[in-house]
């Protein structure tokens, strides 16, 4: 996810955008569910493909398609693209995967933890310094991984898989030097001719779901790609028009959503470990989500005084 421009204040559409987009990110599951007897190979390579018309679309509207004609003539930027369209593209496969898999409340974890693992991943890569508040978090969220890891007798692939993918990617996106709709258009542009060859594969050896089974998996498949598309560019444009403190809060909303689908609707069963891994999960994300309204409000405040100051200079 891109991170938008931090401001004194909040756009009354971009909150709209950004707080529409978390909403149909937590519907996702139960989309996804209804494909959960078709292969997530298959259904990844349907979401690629029919994202990319409406990107196109998208691009040619605000003309900026040469934008992207010019980056596949870049091998820089071809390179740097190539990274996130992976990193994007191992991420829906594991989401999608867990989902039709019943492992629904490890994807939400997956979403909870990754905040948290990018605030880390500031502070390593970048050198970042974090605040008592934001360590206090940090180490929730690992003493919650290490009670599941215990109780299960394993990691949690998934959850660590989702968030290691997500994390990364949103790194690597930070440094590509194009617009978000561009960027998302570039990826999906790249990652087509597998998507494509992945399909004609399946109809070729008879097991595709595309036009060779029931009418309803031909839709969802088709679906893939607004599901997919249409909330990405929303968030690319809402997040630009609210405050960093806002997207951090609003962000929990998808995976929450997630959460309550995989206990209520899907009736995925929340064991001992969980029950002491999803407080410390949400405790860890209130003080998280505390932090970092304050340092909002401090900068709100310097960048008050500053205005005052230059008022009193003229």
């Amino acid at each position: 996810m891109s991170i938008p421009v931090d401001s004194n204040s909040d756009s009354p559409r971009g909150l709209v955008l950004v707080t529409v987009t978390y909403f149909l990110w937590g519907f996702l599951p139960l989309y996804m569910k209804a494909l959960a007897h078709v292969p997530p190979v298959e259904v990844i390579a349907h979401r690629v493909i029919w994202s990319l018309p409406i990107a196109a679309a998208v691009l040619i509207w605000q003309r900026r398609a040469d934008e992207v004609v010019a980056a596949l003539r870049t091998p820089r930027l071809l390179a740097m693209a190539a990274v996130t369209a992976i990193l994007v593209s191992a991420n829906w496969l594991i989401y999608v995967w867990a989902i039709v898999n019943d492992q629904a409340l490890e994807a939400a974890l997956g979403y909870y933890i990754n905040p948290l693992f990018s605030v880390f991943l500031g502070a390593v890569i970048l050198k970042e310094r974090l605040s008592r508040a934001q360590m206090a978090a940090i180490a929730l969220a690992a003493a919650a991984v290490i009670i599941l890891t215990v109780q299960a007798g394993r990691l949690p692939i998934v959850a660590l898989g989702l968030t290691l993918s997500w994390g990364f990617y949103a790194y690597c996106k930070k440094s590509l030097p194009l617009g978000p709709n561009q960027g998302f258009t570039l990826e999906v542009l790249l990652l087509c001719p597998f998507a494509v060859g992945i399909a004609m594969w399946l109809q070729l050896t008879g097991r595709s779901h595309f036009a060779a089974g029931s009418l309803s998996d031909t839709l969802l498949l088709i679906g893939c790609g607004a599901v997919t598309a249409i909330p990405l560019m929303l968030y690319a444009n809402g997040a630009k028009l609210v405050r960093l403190s806002t997207v951090g809060i609003l962000q929990y909303i998808a995976p929450t959503m997630i959460f309550l689908c995989a206990v209520l609707v899907f009736g995925e069963p929340f064991g001992s470990a969980r029950m002491i891994a999803f407080p410390l999960i949400w405790a860890a994300l209130v003080i998280y989500s505390v932090s970092l309204l304050r340092q909002a409000r401090v900068k709100r405040r310097e960048a008050m005084r500053a205005m005052a100051a230059a008022t009193r200079m003229q």
